[in-house]
């Protein structure tokens, strides 16, 4: 394997597990353990750890580090408080998106940013680049590794390892405390629908983070999960990934973003451009599908209406919940609709799919 590629400090232990490895964003990361299928449902029925300590972390502060985020992202930074996260992301000036992320605030005028890996470098000179008024920033990746535990056993799996309630940490909150004597940020988000939290913490402590909540998860069925079932997990949700569904050449108001998209605040990058895009209705939607035949819908298969090609799949699976192919695309607008009748053309054949209502299974994550 290629020596280049970064580590991250739960390397060893995927290894012991017998975890199948693959290169991800410039890291040797868990694609999955036993299988995709397996850890998919572990997790939406009793818990699964995803270490996602490839993310990137960027600390943004200082007097008018509120007003630059508000300037920077689309979302209201505004509207936090302390110890609150947002879903946000950044656009260019004409619309595309720079990359999906999360902002988390820690008290006026500190905060921190998390966004994908395979995109720290380009979203750090981004931010760089718009700097505006007394702010400093900090590319502080190297300083936390990420561990997630999800599943609808998760608040019973950190009771035992922590001296509070997780359950007071409401959806996108976080706190500082700390799990199995270990200092960290405590946040109640994730990227698979189920209730769960992800844990900020050193990287020297890894490893005792790692044993203590296996250990306190095995009465509850606690597995390990890759990269593999983090996609198709987030994929039954309709949340978008980088690379696939968004990036710079899709806006956020086709993307089905618009709700992050906060048009009546101050200007920030990219208003102007989906001011009009928002006025003009975009041209083609996200639409989520189901196959109606066999077939695995994958990112780039062309879709057509009546023998015109009116579209494009960004992700496809086949669902572990549902036993079924899914997928999304973008589609002409007025195509975009439930129970719209399409055609995905895989290999040299046209399959019968249909528009269906999303997320494609039942969201409780809080």
């Amino acid at each position: 394997m290629n020596k280049t590629l970064k580590k991250t400090p739960f390397y060893e232990k995927h290894l012991s597990l017998g975890a199948k490895i693959v290169e991800f964003a410039g890291f040797q990361m868990p694609v999955m353990y036993t299988s995709i299928k397996d850890e998919h449902l572990g997790v939406r029925h009793k818990a699964g750890i995803f270490d996602v300590s490839h993310m990137g972390e960027f600390l943004v502060e200082g007097d008018d580090a509120e007003a630059f985020l508000n300037y920077l992202t689309l979302n209201n930074v505004s509207s936090l408080d302390d110890q609150q996260a947002q879903y946000s992301a950044m656009c260019y000036p004409e619309g595309g998106i720079v990359d999906d992320l999360i902002i988390y605030r820690f008290e006026k005028n500190k905060y921190m940013m998390v966004v994908n890996a395979g995109n720290i470098q380009k979203d750090f000179d981004w931010v760089k680049k718009n700097l505006k008024g007394k702010v400093s920033v900090k590319n502080a990746s190297d300083d936390y590794a990420l561990l997630a535990l999800q599943g609808p056993e998760s608040i019973k799996i950190l009771k035992q390892l922590v001296d509070f309630n997780p359950e007071t940490i409401g959806f996108y909150h976080f706190l500082k405390g700390s799990v199995a004597g270990i200092s960290m940020i405590i946040s109640r988000t994730g990227y698979t629908g189920e209730p769960g939290f992800e844990f900020y913490h050193k990287p020297e402590e890894s490893e005792k983070l790692w044993d203590a909540l296996f250990e306190a998860g095995q009465p509850y069925g606690l597995k390990p999960a890759g990269l593999g079932a983090r996609d198709t997990l987030r994929l039954e949700m309709k949340y978008c990934l980088y690379g696939n569904d968004i990036d710079e050449t899709t806006n956020p108001l086709e993307a089905g973003l618009g709700w992050i998209t906060k048009l009546d605040k101050e200007d920030f990058i990219g208003k102007k451009e989906l001011m009009k895009i928002k006025e003009s209705k975009p041209a083609r939607k996200l639409a989520g599908f189901i196959l109606r035949e066999r077939g695995i819908p994958r990112h780039g298969y062309p879709v057509y209406f009546k023998d015109e090609e009116v579209g494009v799949v960004t992700s496809g699976t086949q669902s572990p919940s549902l036993n079924q192919p899914i997928g999304l695309a973008y589609v002409r607008r007025d195509l975009a609709k439930t129970g719209t009748s399409l055609e995905i053309g895989i290999r040299n054949k046209k399959v019968r799919a249909e528009i269906v209502k999303t997320p494609f299974v039942d969201s409780k994550p809080y």
